[in-house]
């Protein structure tokens, strides 16, 4: 089903800019079962993991962060940094050799990529630029992309430690609109968590909500301006009159 909250001026739309996480793939096992081997070598009992799924979203470090201080009942604050560090470390070791071991991209997102990336052949309008930004480090990022066949609809894959900060600072989605040469009115930013619509809003640039990816709990609270229940819904809603 697609809601419309506010039109998007489809017509007009030059860059589509993607979330990672929870909008292109379904990463949460891998996610899970990084946390977990890293909390397990330092000594704390495993997290369930729709709770550590519900940590997506801020990035690889926050991720951690909030797992220790979970896994050791204690405030954020009072984590020490250097098991922090120590801890980190070996999640993103764990994290590159089993990013791909169950992860898989949702269902219906090959064929909208692709039928959005071939719109502009069929309709004579001019051809959309698509990229990926997401609070994932870059490498493993990119490495997702290309595993799964993604990569190669995308002009740019950028991660959370592309930039000096992250979503939803405006940073990222800006540079790819001043690389693109889009404005924020022909930008829209795709994703499944207030963090992407919360990009998008501080941007100045349009947003559709993904329901179906790991923040569906708090994505209304900061409304998109379009929301949709699958990736093959994607393209009607970006091109519907």
């Amino acid at each position: 089903m697609i809601r419309v909250l506010h039109p998007i001026p489809v017509a007009q739309l030059k860059l589509l800019v993607f979330d990672l996480d929870g909008t292109l793939i379904d990463s949460a096992q891998d996610l899970c079962n990084s946390v977990n081997a890293s909390l397990q070598e330092f000594g704390l009992g495993p997290l369930p993991d729709p709770t550590v799924a519900g940590f997506v979203g801020n990035g690889a470090p926050m991720l951690m962060r909030r797992a220790l201080a979970l896994a050791k009942a204690i405030a954020i604050e009072q984590i020490d940094e250097a098991l922090f560090k120590d801890a980190y470390a070996f999640f993103l070791q764990y994290y590159r050799e089993h990013k791909l071991d169950c992860t898989y991209a949702y269902e219906g997102v090959q064929s909208a990529l692709k039928a959005l990336h071939e719109l502009h052949t069929d309709s004579g309008s001019p051809a959309r630029t698509m990229a990926v930004l997401t609070n994932k480090p870059v490498r493993p990022a990119q490495g997702i992309c290309e595993g799964l066949g993604l990569a190669g609809y995308f002009l740019h894959i950028y991660g959370g430690d592309s930039f000096t900060v992250k979503k939803p600072d405006p940073l990222g989605l800006r540079s790819l609109m001043d690389e693109t040469g889009a404005a924020p009115q022909e930008t829209v930013m795709v994703g499944d968590s207030k963090v992407d619509v919360q990009t998008a809003r501080n941007a100045g640039a349009w947003c559709l909500g993904c329901a179906f990816g790991f923040g569906p709990q708090n994505l209304m609270e900061v409304p998109p301006d379009v929301v949709v229940d699958s990736a093959a819904e994607w393209p009607r809603a970006l091109t519907r009159a």
